[in-house]
């Protein structure tokens, strides 16, 4: 039987992963994305190595080896005193230990190189999905602009407020989880000849900062923060910060903080937002992967890393099953993911990770592609006691 068309919406990191991987695999992709097309937004982001293995199956690993910031390794400091209170070691440790290396990089430098990886004319922008039918031979798709899709499958990569995700389990908004994270990213030359780490986060009791570079030359430094904030406009997805806002929200902290605030040329600040581990991943020819199912605090440097993780899992379902097959791949699919993902949505929500010198293994060392799977019906308890740890402490 020949294979159905794949429609992924969302052309997010979770998306172009999905479509690159399955491309590979001999699959016919179609992306659809919203915005009218891509920017290098101001951003940065850690790459595992749970992602590089992914990567080197996309073959952008020896692109973003050269492009990104190599940290020896990740500190955990005093917010007042800079005193080190963790120091996880990677660099050359991670790719003997884990096997890839670990490193940081500007999000939309590793978008561009992942939308490079798909076939050309595989996304189509300005599809703004309006309304989804599921005929059970195939989904029709309908876009804002009038235009109508057909597909065989359906990919739900649109994010935390997902169009899929809501076809399949009705309206609902994200929960707002009453912090913000301020971003900026700015020339490491404003810095002076000030020593700064590679990559650290300082930490208070209910406020953190994590900062690094995200260029090999070590020419930009981000930070992004996690700071609690009563309220938040619904609807909204970003607003202008200020420097006097962040002095205030980072009062007494070391001297090292306060001048990244002082030379930020502009910074901006982002709701965080979760969801309840959701009842369902998938319902007839409709499946969700990323944001889209489990949205997290960005407390691990894994919200991307798990919609990428998601988009090669589901792809060596395909391969397992078949995907004329889909909801056997589906069941499969979600029950080799929803443990983990809800694992690290918890360890994101509290934010514990790395703060003391714990053993990173259980997320780095993973590989998906290698990883023994296990049947849809020995999945159900230890997935149950993850959603239900991560829905009391929501």
């Amino acid at each position: 039987m020949s294979k159905p068309r794949i429609a992924i919406i969302g052309a997010g990191l979770g998306g172009v992963a999905a479509a690159a991987l399955m491309q590979r695999r001999g699959h016919d992709v179609r992306l659809y994305e919203q915005a009218p097309a891509f920017s290098r937004l101001g951003a940065g982001i850690h790459l595992g190595p749970n992602v590089m293995k992914i990567m080197r199956r996309i073959g952008c690993e020896d692109a973003l080896n050269t492009m990104g910031s190599h940290p020896d390794y990740w500190y955990s400091r005093d917010w007042q005193t800079a005193e080190a209170i963790s120091q996880i070691p990677l660099g050359d440790y991670a790719l003997k230990t884990y096997g890839a290396s670990y490193l940081t990089v500007h999000r939309g430098d590793f978008h561009k190189l992942m939308t490079d990886a798909v076939a050309p004319g595989t996304i189509a922008f300005g599809k703004c999905l309006q309304s989804v039918e599921d005929t059970g031979s195939e989904v029709r798709l309908t876009f804002t602009d009038g235009s109508v899709e057909v597909a065989g499958i359906v990919i739900g990569a649109d994010g935390v407020n997902s169009k899929i995700r809501e076809h399949l389990l009705g309206a609902e908004p994200p929960r707002y989880t009453g912090y913000v994270a301020h971003r900026a990213v700015f020339p490491a030359s404003l810095l002076g000849n000030h020593p700064y780490d590679m990559c650290v986060k300082w930490w208070s009791q209910d406020r953190h900062m994590m900062v690094y570079y995200v260029t090999e030359k070590r020419d930009e430094y981000y930070y992004v923060t996690g700071v609690p904030q009563a309220e938040w406009p619904t609807g909204v997805s970003m607003m202008e910060s200020s420097r006097e806002e962040m002095r205030e929200a980072f009062e007494g902290y070391h001297p090292d903080v306060l001048n990244l605030i002082d030379v930020s040329p502009s910074i901006t600040k982002w709701p965080l937002l979760e969801r309840d581990p959701l009842p369902l991943w998938s319902r007839g020819r409709l499946v969700l992967l990323g944001d889209a199912c489990h949205p997290m605090k960005p407390h691990m440097a894994q919200g991307a890393a798990m919609a990428i993780e998601d988009a090669a899992m589901l792809t060596r379902c395909f391969d397992e099953v078949g995907t004329t097959d889909y909801t056997g791949a589906f069941a499969l699919y979600e029950a080799n993911r929803a443990a983990r993902a809800s694992k690290v949505q918890l360890v994101s929500h509290n934010n514990t990770w790395l703060r003391t010198n714990e053993d990173p293994a259980w997320v780095f060392a993973y590989d998906v592609f290698n990883v023994p799977l296990v049947a849809p019906q020995e999945a159900g308890a230890k997935q149950d006691a993850s959603q239900e740890a991560l829905s009391a402490a929501g």
